[in-house]
């Protein structure tokens, strides 16, 4: 158990979208970014299978099949695209399970999210295109997002990898928040 190391990283994590967010004029989600981390089914998880380079809830998982603090967390941050899954109201869908589409604030959230996570578990190693990377690693396999969202996250993602992060922080702050087009 690493209850300073798990304090720190999440410290650290919440510090960068905070300034992430707050560029963005989100400053109320900037402020209160995960702020379930704290709450003890999350924290002392997290202190538990911390490791420093990567989430501790994949350890969690790893170790008894289910991330009970994921659980927890995914259902408390809107930020989240797992958050945002509900039953589809398609008869034809035989899965069931839907992603409704995430309002862009929450886009815009979950982008710094990844970003900021990124920084925090590659470190010196980080580059701009980790996120990106990462999230590509996934993309087949997440037909529960919703396609709109998906395409979002995909485009900006693949902006902050291309153009970086002052341009993407702008053209979210100055154009996505606002309702702009992405191509």
């Amino acid at each position: 158990m690493d209850i300073i190391g798990h304090l720190k990283t999440i410290t650290k994590h919440h510090h960068l979208v905070m300034c992430f967010c707050f560029r963005a004029g989100l400053y109320r989600q900037g402020l209160f970014h995960d702020f379930s981390k704290l709450e003890p089914s999350e924290f002392w998880t997290g202190a538990k299978y911390y490791q420093g380079d990567r989430s501790p809830n994949n350890a969690e998982r790893e170790e008894t099949g289910v991330s009970r603090a994921w659980l927890h967390h995914k259902g408390r941050n809107r930020h989240h695209y797992e958050y945002w899954i509900d039953y589809s109201s398609d008869p034809a869908d035989t899965l069931g399970l839907a992603g409704a589409r995430m309002p862009r604030k929450y886009v815009a959230e979950m982008i710094f999210d990844r970003v900021s996570a990124s920084k925090v578990y590659h470190g010196k190693t980080y580059a701009q295109s980790d996120p990106l990377a990462y999230f590509m690693k996934n993309r087949d396999r997440s037909w529960y997002i919703h396609p709109e969202t998906k395409k979002e996250m995909e485009f900006l993602l693949r902006m902050w990898a291309e153009k970086g992060e002052n341009e993407t922080v702008l053209y979210i702050r100055n154009v996505f928040l606002k309702g702009g087009k992405i191509e």
